[in-house]
């Protein structure tokens, strides 16, 4: 589309697809109402919460699977699971929110989809 940057490229630099400035998100996962630099309305393409669950699930299934290998290949004490997987899990599970989000935000205003749109 022209005058459209890459969605994917534009959602994890977390900025406007259509300019490239101004900012998707304010604050950590609440959306912009609209770029500042351009003035493009991000309001009518809110993802809800769809990006957020598959982020807990994908990496809640990577830090599982890697917690079961631990346990059958090391056999470490529980300790230094807890120790271990909770900031891993909780850490990783934030980083990975705020690139979900705006990556689905970008595609959505990239390909211009609505709510109910089929």
């Amino acid at each position: 589309m022209p005058g459209y940057r890459s969605p994917i490229a534009s959602g994890l630099a977390g900025v406007c697809p259509r300019c490239g400035q101004g900012k998707l998100l304010q604050g950590f996962l609440k959306p912009a109402p609209a770029c500042s630099n351009c003035g493009l309305d991000f309001h009518a393409e809110e993802t809800g919460d769809g990006p957020i669950a598959f982020v807990i699930l994908i990496w809640g299934a990577i830090v599982m699977g890697f917690a079961f290998w631990a346990e059958f290949t090391f056999n470490p004490p529980y300790w230094l699971f807890v120790v271990l997987l909770i900031p891993i899990t909780l850490g990783g599970g934030a980083l990975l929110m705020r690139p979900a989000k705006s990556v689905l935000m970008a595609l959505q205003l990239h390909h211009r989809a609505g709510e109910g749109d089929g």
